[in-house]
């Protein structure tokens, strides 16, 4: 296995609500009010639609608001990654990666693991450069045991409540979370900061038309058919476990340009006000990147900097 780099689920397709636009020349993020399948291909006007999308936007009237899914794995932090991630807009390269207590962070000295105190509090993550990211990879259908769909966002309600789900359906399920029919569904609410504008965001729950004891009561003669099948779950989860640990960073430098455009848009100041574009700030001759910008700050707020 080569060392640095992360061995990830193979990914088939993303599922997003959500997409980037062209405006006044700008390619900017814009939200949706349904879920979108793609494909892995890009083409002229975007991603390619995967023939999932087109199906099950029949089945539902011309809107996805759910989709059925399972997980991969039993234990929910190998199915759902979370983390305070800050990448570099002027390569789309991960900079820094942090739980709250500790992170890993591209310096002029290489990769270091530092305490990372969280963005509210470190002097790194201004102007919301680094903000909460989630990584949930769910299979669709039964062609690919192994294959999934990918759902990246850095919406607190959504890492939220994927993150709570998640770890009680292990827990009342018995560690049978891959065994559950589960759905993904989309929800909607509005808040003070939202000013009465419907904000949506993603859930899982059991599937429709299933009781919580139906679903409960599949997943055990699932789980009891794989061991008489010898399908080994716990020696996949550590495989998983293994495959993310073997690399710095999750994302791949072939993606990170496109999430860092999507969900990592440039804040730029105009006359007191901020506002968001998602292309990427073009370097001027010269000019250090955001990471040596960033480490001199770091070395300039620091005492021995500072006693130097």
């Amino acid at each position: 296995m080569l060392k640095g780099l992360a061995i990830t689920p193979p990914v088939l397709g993303r599922i997003s609500i959500g997409k980037v636009v062209e405006k006044n020349g700008k390619r900017l993020p814009e939200k949706d009010d349904q879920f979108t399948i793609t494909s892995q291909v890009q083409g002229r006007d975007g991603w390619l639609l995967h023939p999932f999308d087109e199906a099950l936007r029949k089945a539902q009237g011309g809107k996805i608001r759910s989709i059925p899914i399972r997980l991969l794995f039993n234990e929910p932090d190998l199915n759902f990654r979370a983390d305070y991630s800050l990448f570099n807009r002027d390569t789309g390269r991960p900079v820094c990666v942090g739980n709250g207590e500790t992170c890993r962070r591209q310096t002029s000295e290489g990769l270091q693991s530092l305490p990372c105190p969280s963005p509210d509090a470190c002097p790194l993550a201004r102007g919301g450069a680094c903000k909460p990211y989630g990584r949930l990879n769910v299979a669709i259908g039964d062609d690919d045991p192994l294959g999934s769909f990918v759902f990246r966002t850095t919406g607190f309600n959504s890492i939220r409540t994927l993150a709570a789900r998640l770890q009680y359906l292990q827990a009342l399920s018995g560690n049978r979370l891959a065994c559950l029919p589960l759905e993904l569904r989309l929800r909607g609410k509005s808040t003070r900061q939202s000013h009465g504008t419907p904000i949506f965001y993603v859930d899982i729950t059991v599937r429709s038309g299933l009781s919580l004891e139906d679903a409960l009561e599949q997943a055990r003669q699932t789980d009891e058919a794989r061991w008489a099948a010898g399908f080994d779950q716990i020696a996949l989860d550590k495989a998983a476990r293994l495959g993310f640990g073997n690399g710095a960073f999750e994302d791949s430098e072939e993606d990170t340009g496109a999430i860092v455009e999507e969900f990592f848009p440039v804040i730029e100041e105009e006359s007191g006000r901020q506002e968001s574009s998602t292309s990427p700030a073009a370097p001027a001759p010269c000019k250090p990147s955001l990471a040596d910008r960033l480490d001199a700050q770091m070395q300039r707020q620091s005492p021995s900097a500072e006693a130097r």
